[in-house]
């Protein structure tokens, strides 16, 4: 009796259900992760408070120490260093929560319930990173928007929002967001411990990081080997689109935000940085996770 010769075509629909059911098993597996990360969030509240007085401590004791030093950050405008100090609270306290994102998995790792996970029937072990990513953007940004919400009450010329400012700085927080978040998980899996992540994102990530960008200072008041680590810096380009949105009503991704000779660089070429360092984040914590835990 002959064979038939199978059709290709013909398997399509099944493997079209086995992908649904994949992607849907997916959205459950981080669902559920979530909602067990903000059970954490709402068990321990002194998290979200530490998280915001950090950057506050450091940034407005800097603004309170040059309160009456006026910066020329742009050539018709003389503002207060309190106004040029806005945005890199801002962003910093962004950085600042999102780089302890791993910091679940490694407690998670430790007290073996990451094993439980792992040997769980979970259709999509990248269903930790997506729920980690979430569960930190959302935390973040409800911290960021107080924290924005705040000073532009101190703002003694009120004005209207701009709906497309206000889109890019959305934007341009949520990418700083998912690429601190991405690199704090990367740490999480491959650090020994909660000692070493703690060290790392404490002592080696947030100061330097800090200092190399334009949160407390333009680059013109810098020397040429600090304007060259600012520029490889991704907060600085966050910290200077916000800027010149906070401070230039008019401002247009198109004008340039950072003019040094070095490179200079527009809102649109700034944007386009964040977004490709972002991509290859995420890349890196999703091949890190198929490399230890997806193998076979």
């Amino acid at each position: 009796m002959a064979s038939r010769k199978i059709n290709i075509s013909e398997l399509t629909p099944y493997t079209k259900i086995r992908i649904h059911e994949q992607g849907e098993r997916t959205y459950q597996e981080t669902q559920e992760i979530i909602y067990r990360l903000y059970i954490q969030t709402l068990r321990k509240p002194t998290t979200l408070i530490i998280s915001i007085i950090q950057p506050l401590l450091w940034l407005i004791m800097f603004g309170a120490l040059f309160q009456n030093a006026p910066i020329y950050l742009f050539e018709n405008y003389n503002i207060e260093y309190q106004d040029f100090l806005n945005s890199g609270i801002i962003i910093f306290t962004a950085f600042n929560s999102a780089v302890n994102a791993g910091l679940t998995i490694v407690f998670d790792r430790e007290f073996g319930f990451l094993n439980k996970i792992l040997i769980s029937p979970i259709a999509n072990k990248n269903s930790i990173m997506y729920a980690c990513i979430t569960h930190t953007w959302t935390i973040t940004m409800i911290q960021v928007l107080g924290i924005a919400s705040i000073k532009y009450c101190d703002y003694k010329i009120y004005r209207s929002i701009n709906l497309i400012h206000l889109l890019i700085s959305l934007i341009v927080i949520s990418t700083i967001i998912t690429t601190v978040s991405n690199v704090s998980i990367y740490g999480a899996f491959i650090l020994p411990g909660h000692i070493e992540f703690i060290g790392l994102t404490s002592l080696f990530l947030n100061l330097p990081t800090l200092f190399t960008s334009t949160a407390l200072a333009p680059l013109s008041f810098m020397p040429r080997w600090l304007q060259f680590l600012c520029c490889i810096n991704p907060l600085t380009y966050g910290i200077e689109i916000i800027r010149s949105i906070n401070l230039d009503s008019s401002f247009a991704m198109k004008k340039q935000i950072i003019n040094t000779s070095l490179m200079p660089i527009n809102g649109y070429s700034a944007l386009t940085i964040l977004l490709i360092i972002n991509t290859a984040s995420f890349f890196l914590v999703k091949t890190i996770i198929q490399y230890k835990y997806d193998k076979n």
